[in-house]
């Protein structure tokens, strides 16, 4: 039996949703190949992490720690900037002073 919102066809207008995840050890959105977190990843993260900032925070510095690793495997010399991987990791979750919203939100 075919429940009754189930459709026997798949409709043409949607379009599958591929998450923005990172391919690693490059640390490159599978989806758009920008530096991960790219700006739809960042968007997702914010709307998965809305209610819990300290989670979203503790999760990319994992992210962070992870990315440092591999990004120095593939690249010793001169590798990545510390302060370069904090802006595109960390940096853009903290608050705006007096506004209430996370950078990734505008």
């Amino acid at each position: 039996m075919v429940a009754q919102n189930a459709s026997p066809v798949p409709d043409r207008n949607r379009r599958a949703v591929r998450p923005h995840v990172p391919i690693r050890p490059l640390w490159l959105c599978r989806v758009c190949a920008a530096p991960w977190p790219c700006q739809p990843a960042r968007l997702l993260l914010l709307m998965e992490y809305r209610r819990d900032r300290p989670g979203l925070s503790v999760h990319l510095a994992g992210c962070l720690f992870d990315a440092t690793a591999d990004l120095l495997a593939l690249n010793p010399n001169p590798g990545p900037s510390p302060a370069e991987l904090f802006e595109r990791f960390l940096a853009w979750t903290r608050g705006r002073p007096g506004s209430g919203a996370l950078d990734g939100e505008s």
